[in-house]
């Protein structure tokens, strides 16, 4: 598994990267029987005229190619990193169960097909 934490026009903040990890494990936990390479990408990148900060996460492997953002005007980065995470989890939740459900699809017509 491939992890990249970026901060994009500002210095790195070990308290943040910190955080950052203990939130991607929820991702990572979820991710772990995913087929390989899987690459995560998160971008931290402050506003330089009003207080409102971009973060972006990008999780991409075999079955997901998914991308996730957030920029709410006064909240911190701790704030909005929670909310990308949950909305990624949710996601990638949301994408697997289309993925078995298009399975089942596809099994199902296949019997339907040997009963004609």
């Amino acid at each position: 598994m491939h992890k990249r934490i970026t901060f994009r026009h500002m210095d790195t903040s070990e308290a943040m990267e910190q955080h950052a990890h203990q939130q991607l494990a929820k991702i990572e936990h979820f991710l772990e029987h995913e087929q390989r390479p899987i690459y995560i990408d998160l971008i931290f990148e402050p506003s330089k005229a009003h207080e409102h900060h971009r973060i972006e996460l990008r999780v991409k492997s075999p079955h997901y190619d998914l991308v996730t953002h957030s920029e709410k005007e006064g909240v911190d980065f701790y704030e909005a990193l929670d909310h990308v995470i949950d909305v990624m989890y949710r996601q990638l939740h949301e994408h697997k169960r289309r993925l078995e459900d298009d399975k089942k699809q596809v099994g199902r017509h296949d019997e339907f097909k040997k009963q004609r």
